[in-house]
């Protein structure tokens, strides 16, 4: 099976341009989550992690919505920096997204033509036309898991030969829809989140987009990092709740763990989706002490990043390949006292170290759930 090397990758939030902008300040313990009174978003004051307009990429808006806009800008950074050619026949493209451009049923008439933009193949189809790719995109868009599973799609589409090259790019914005969809399920925090403490009280909302580019080309064997192993699972449970047991979140580690042939003791580091809500922050420790993990430290960036629904998988991915290279793993923003139904090593402070694996999680609305396995080479 063939090798997946990381060849480049960017992280567009409201925390930097770049990925090193965005590490840099995570080391900081900088959050870009902030109050906002927005009545074009909310009737009262709320906490997310937004742009600042002002300082969105000077792309066409006239051709391209917001949500377009950041994904090709995080595109554009990640394949400058990989000398990739997005013309190349062996490269396949992957958007990931929860949302897309729903944003635009609130201000403009639903008619077909409507209809065609709000869907995500329509963007993914004019992001692909933009940067010249040969080969028709793929779309995924499944719950809070896109981006890990936009991820774990490219590697299989790599490993199994069909394509050489990946570029898995993924976005969302927050819109009054989205926002009053999450109110709904009372499911925001009255202040900024605090995944896996026991005064926990719900999430904080994101926007963001990000971008990785794989390869199995031996050319590019020297880079660090590669994407050994992923699975996915579903529990079943409920529309919006998830498992109680947090069987299957763990089925999903332990067929990555598997996969990769790595023991329980291999992983330095787990980077937990951490949505702050009571059910999966207790899902997620349940699920990994089922595997043996209790002790291995964990960390949630939604602390920093606020949730970004179909971005979130590809950020936090990106941020642990960054912790891999720098030996750095980055506290659990908000995180103050334990206040999980199974005791976790939840990180409080930075922590340094040699750090070989890493483990990545995530789960969404409809049961589903993700995990991958990266690891840094000798």
């Amino acid at each position: 099976m063939r090798e997946v090397f990381v060849v480049s990758d960017n992280i567009l939030s409201p925390l930097g341009s770049t990925s090193a902008e965005n590490f840099a300040q995570l080391t900081k313990g900088i959050s870009g989550i902030k109050q906002h009174k927005n009545s074009a978003l909310a009737n009262y004051p709320f906490y997310a992690a937004l742009f600042d307009e002002a300082s969105l990429p000077q792309i066409n808006s006239k051709s391209f919505t917001k949500f377009e806009r950041i994904v090709i800008a995080s595109i554009d950074n990640a394949i400058y920096n990989s000398g990739l050619d997005p013309k190349n026949k062996e490269t396949i493209f992957i958007l990931s997204s929860t949302k897309g451009n729903i944003s635009l049923i609130e201000t403009e008439a639903f008619t077909p033509d409507l209809q065609e933009k709000i869907s995500l193949h329509h963007s993914a189809e004019l992001i692909a036309k933009h940067f010249g790719f040969s080969n028709r995109p793929v779309v995924v868009s499944h719950a809070c898991i896109s981006g890990l599973l936009a991820l774990i799609l490219g590697m299989r589409l790599i490993q199994s030969g069909q394509f050489k090259n990946a570029v898995i790019a993924g976005g969302d914005i927050i819109t009054k829809f989205i926002l009053s969809g999450f109110q709904a399920f009372q499911a925001i925090s009255a202040e900024p989140c605090k995944p896996f403490d026991a005064n926990r009280n719900g999430i904080s909302l994101g926007e963001g987009a990000s971008t990785l580019i794989l390869s199995s080309d031996r050319k590019y064997s020297g880079s660090s990092i590669k994407i050994i192993s992923g699975s996915v699972s579903n529990d079943a449970n409920h529309i919006s709740g998830p498992s109680r047991t947090g069987e299957e979140l763990w089925l999903a580690i332990r067929r990555s763990m598997k996969d990769a042939d790595l023991v329980m003791s291999d992983i330095d580091f787990i980077s937990a989706h951490g949505t702050a809500t009571i059910y999966n922050d207790d899902m997620e420790a349940k699920a990994i002490t089922l595997a043996g993990m209790q002790s291995t430290p964990v960390n949630s960036l939604k602390g920093y990043y606020g949730h970004t629904l179909g971005a979130a998988g590809l950020i936090e991915s990106v941020i642990s390949i960054h912790s891999l290279k720098e030996n750095i793993f980055l506290p659990t923003l908000g995180y103050k006292e334990p206040g999980t139904v199974e005791p976790i090593n939840v990180c409080k402070t930075l922590q340094t170290g040699l750090f070989k694996n890493c483990l990545k999680t995530a789960s969404g609305f409809g049961g589903c759930n993700a995990a991958i396995v990266m690891a840094k080479q000798a």
